[in-house]
């Protein structure tokens, strides 16, 4: 493909938003020509924000016009698996927002439509492997600077919500594993290049929001997981952090460990080896992650232009599901 992908996003919430002003100013290649959404505030948004770029209510208005060559989907989890199939169907290129699905019935729904149709990329945005401080944490494991990797922990914390709106959203989440956790969980699959879990546990409680309660779900969990190989893998997520949103990631082998994702505003890799700590800078310009959309949005677009497949498979994103689906239901609450 020598013209630039034309694109069109559904769902402009505050992350929609985020990657549909990635995809109109910064992702070379790329061409936003309509976004979607069953709100008139947000397609007010689009309009005053997105030069030249149309909006339409709905998925199915996107793909009746002729000029979209691929599907971009920041939509609520419970529609991804119909949504990337309608698009797949429709013929259209398919970036989708994590997880695939709320169960691994719909994953692999998906996955017989997508091997129908080879021609056409279909990629889950675990973006956080095309992070720069995890890209590199990566790399050094992979070389075998840490030896054989034995232990993870994982921490993901969202800054309490005053006014808990999430809650409302809960019972279509999946739970605390499948809507905060599965970035950390793709991640670990990541770093053991694939490695099954043998024995899943989780415990959880409800701290600050008992609204969870209908539901199951929980505002702060904990897994742990063993891994084929012999690594534990522990994570830690909530919605109750005090000092804000943190993410980070420790990798433990029998010749070093680092750490990624210490402090806010800046993301050292920290590296424990032959006695000492050494820290090696890598700063994102916007927050957290804010790099790691745009590098997993050019790799998208890069992979339909030149014709490879996708740079992220639909098999790890069921992986992901699947494992997040068992601490689910591995579940004790602290009441």
């Amino acid at each position: 493909m020598t013209s630039a992908l034309r694109i069109g996003i559904v769902g402009l919430g505050r992350l929609g938003r985020r990657h549909a002003e990635n995809l109109a100013f910064r992702v070379p290649g790329a061409r936003l020509v309509a976004a979607a959404s069953p709100s008139a505030e947000e397609r007010d948004w689009a309009a005053a924000n997105l030069p030249g770029v149309a909006t339409v209510p709905g998925l199915p208005e996107l793909l009746a016009r002729d000029d979209v060559d691929a599907v971009w989907l920041v939509t609520p989890t419970s529609f991804h698996a119909d949504h990337v199939i309608a698009s797949l169907e429709a013929g259209r290129h398919v970036f989708c927002e994590k997880p695939l699905a709320l169960e691994v019935t719909d994953c692999d729904r998906v996955i017989a439509v997508a091997k129908a149709r080879p021609k056409q990329v279909a990629m889950v945005g675990f973006t956080r492997r095309f992070d720069p401080a995890l890209a590199e944490a990566k790399r050094r494991i992979a070389a075998g600077e840490l030896g054989r990797i034995f232990a993870i922990r994982c921490s993901s914390e969202d800054a309490i919500d005053p006014h808990g709106f999430f809650v409302r959203f809960a019972p279509t989440s999946g739970g605390i594993f499948l809507d905060c956790c599965i970035h950390e969980i793709d991640l670990v699959r990541w770093i053991l290049d694939g490695a099954e879990a043998r024995t899943v546990t989780a415990a959880g409680t409800r701290a600050m929001y008992p609204g969870l309660a209908p539901c199951g779900d929980v505002d702060t969990g904990f897994a742990t997981a063993t891994f084929d190989g012999g690594c534990v893998a522990t994570f830690h997520v909530t919605r109750t952090s005090h000092r804000g949103f943190e993410s980070m990631l420790t990798v433990v082998g029998t010749e070093g460990a680092l750490e990624i994702g210490r402090g806010l505003g800046h993301l050292p890799i920290t590296v424990e080896k032959d006695g000492g700590r050494h820290v090696g800078g890598l700063v994102d310009f916007f927050d957290r992650f804010e790099s790691a959309f745009l590098h997993g949005a050019r790799a998208f677009v890069e992979a339909v232009r030149e014709g490879r497949p996708s740079p992220l498979g639909l098999e790890d994103a069921r992986a992901a599901t699947a494992l997040a689906v068992r601490m689910r239901e591995a579940l004790v609450v602290a009441e």
